[in-house]
């Protein structure tokens, strides 16, 4: 979903056997002349001139699901080059990196790190631009969806505003960045600094924003270990907590999300010892909800934590925006 909205490149189609039939927006919501058929020859015979393919999901461990190789293979033949964004990379399969040799197509392993083994060492500490993460309830809720869109209305507002991407989605979408779940935990923080500091060299007076995008949560079972390690290395100054309001338990697992006040203690309490960040907004992600529901679950937010609130993708990032600028000032002026 986050390269079909944000992507520069158009996408053309979308293979899944599962969903062929329907088009990307009766799936995801957006994409409504997107096709979704069930190989990569019928892509082909809409889009013959399409020139890339995009495994465009991550299943659970980033394993190369047996299914897919028939699709690459084909896909490959008919000159396209790949881009991954599986833990599996494909530079390293024996079996479709030859055949990428032979047909003179690139592969591009996005999830694959520089091979740093830096320890963070605050170097991100006392910044002159302000840096805002992006934190979550859970996996998937719309961390790197934030970061995009309040980056783009920072730009049209005339600030000088850099996205950090620290996912493969993130990588793909904007060309530059690491996917930080693919570093050895020891120098996860380490390289989350160095992204904010090649970032610097761009936001790099007070007025200037940098904005991180965030991975994991700090209440999942499976993946805290890298939000916190991108919390300490990218040493924000202040904090947005992002929620899916329909959901009440962490996704794959039967435990229940706190409440948006807890979560936003939670995360104050954490930053606290290293450099404190303040929550200073919620970012909802209603979709598949009613008007109604997602204007309440929006007043909600804001009568339970005292924060501006808003769902950046169905009423525009301006009330988040808004609130980085007037900390940003803030910050400036102490």
């Amino acid at each position: 979903m986050g390269v079909i909205r944000y992507g520069i490149d158009r996408v053309v189609a979308v293979v899944d056997q599962t969903h062929a039939g329907k088009h990307a927006s009766d799936v995801v919501g957006i994409g409504t002349d997107i096709p979704i058929v069930p190989t990569v020859g019928d892509a082909l015979a809409i889009a013959p001139t399409s020139n890339t393919l995009l495994l465009g999901t991550a299943p659970r461990g980033g394993i190369l699901p047996a299914s897919w190789r028939v699709q690459i293979v084909q896909a490959m033949r008919a000159g396209l080059d790949v881009i991954n964004g599986l833990h599996a990379f494909l530079n390293d399969d024996d079996e479709l990196a030859p055949i990428a040799a032979e047909c003179g197509v690139t592969i591009w392993d996005a999830r694959r790190a520089p091979d740093s083994h830096r320890v963070a060492d605050t170097r991100a500490h006392a910044l002159p631009a302000t840096v805002v993460l992006t934190v979550g309830s859970d996996c998937n809720v719309g961390k790197m969806s934030t970061a995009l869109e309040i980056d783009a209305m920072l730009r049209r507002r005339g600030r000088t505003s850099v996205f950090v991407p620290t996912g493969q989605t993130g990588i793909m979408i904007a060309g530059w960045g690491v996917s930080i779940d693919e570093v050895i935990s020891d120098f996860t923080a380490g390289a989350s600094e160095d992204l904010v500091m090649e970032a610097a060299k761009t936001a790099s007076t007070s007025s200037d924003i940098i904005l991180v995008e965030g991975q994991g949560s700090l209440v999942h079972p499976g993946y805290s270990g890298v939000t916190l390690s991108l919390i300490h290395g990218s040493a924000p100054d202040a904090l947005i907590l992002c929620h899916q309001s329909s959901r009440t338990q962490i996704r794959r697992y039967t435990l229940p999300i706190p409440s948006l006040s807890v979560l936003v203690a939670l995360h104050q309490t954490v930053t606290a010892p290293v450099k404190a960040a303040p929550v200073i907004a919620i970012s909802l992600n209603t979709f598949g909800m009613s008007e109604e529901d997602a204007q309440a679950a929006v007043g909600r937010a804001t009568a339970e934590t005292g924060l501006p609130a808003t769902d950046p993708v169905r009423y525009g990032p301006g009330v988040l925006a808004d609130a980085i600028e007037a900390f940003s000032r803030a910050r400036a002026a102490s």
